[in-house]
């Protein structure tokens, strides 16, 4: 009943959520399992408004993966950025700078994956066997690394990301992000 009255109130946000995908009896499917799967929601009706939600903003994007990997994938960056104490739509507007969300990403510092996280992070770490295209891995380390700057930089969230992406004392990077984040993300 609830994704019922989800999905009417979604239907009816007005013109932003009309150009957006409207989920059919396959995805409903999908977000129920994701639902049921995710441990870092507190309450279900708010998991399957989050999934919904942003599952339809992410199908928008160039590299969006199909209906069940793009719920694992949202259900993935939900735990992994709520471990590490951070907003997950601001995870989300770090994937969509870092990578556009295209999880075999290979930056020209080489820098791999959703959050462009560098392979030296797997030798520190002792673990070289790693896969940084995995997004479990990707997600776990760059949330990590992005709270760990975040303390760092006593809260300053633009002085954080302009750490995450090497850019400290410039604003272009945390700029992009937060574009990112007002115009696709924020809730």
């Amino acid at each position: 009943m609830r994704l019922v009255l989800l999905l009417v109130a979604l239907a009816l946000a007005g013109p932003a959520s009309a150009q957006r995908e409207r989920p059919d009896d396959t995805l409903r499917e999908l977000v129920r399992e994701a639902v049921a799967a995710s441990d870092s929601f507190t309450d279900r009706f708010d998991a399957e408004v989050w999934l919904v939600d942003m599952s339809s903003r992410l199908a928008t994007r160039p590299n969006a993966p199909e209906p069940d990997e793009r719920l694992e994938l949202l259900r993935l960056v939900h735990k992994e950025a709520r471990r590490a104490s951070l907003q997950p739509e601001l995870v989300l507007a770090v994937i969509e700078v870092e990578s556009n969300f295209d999880r075999f990403a290979i930056s020209e510092a080489g820098a791999l994956g959703l959050m462009q996280v560098m392979p030296f992070w797997l030798k520190e770490l002792e673990q070289p066997e790693a896969n940084l295209f995995r997004p479990l891995t990707n997600l776990r380390i760059g949330t990590t690394i992005l709270r760990y700057y975040l303390e760092r930089e006593q809260g300053n969230m633009r002085r954080a990301l302009a750490r995450y992406n090497g850019s400290l004392g410039e604003n272009w990077y945390p700029d992009r992000v937060f574009r990112a984040l007002n115009q696709r993300w924020a809730p």
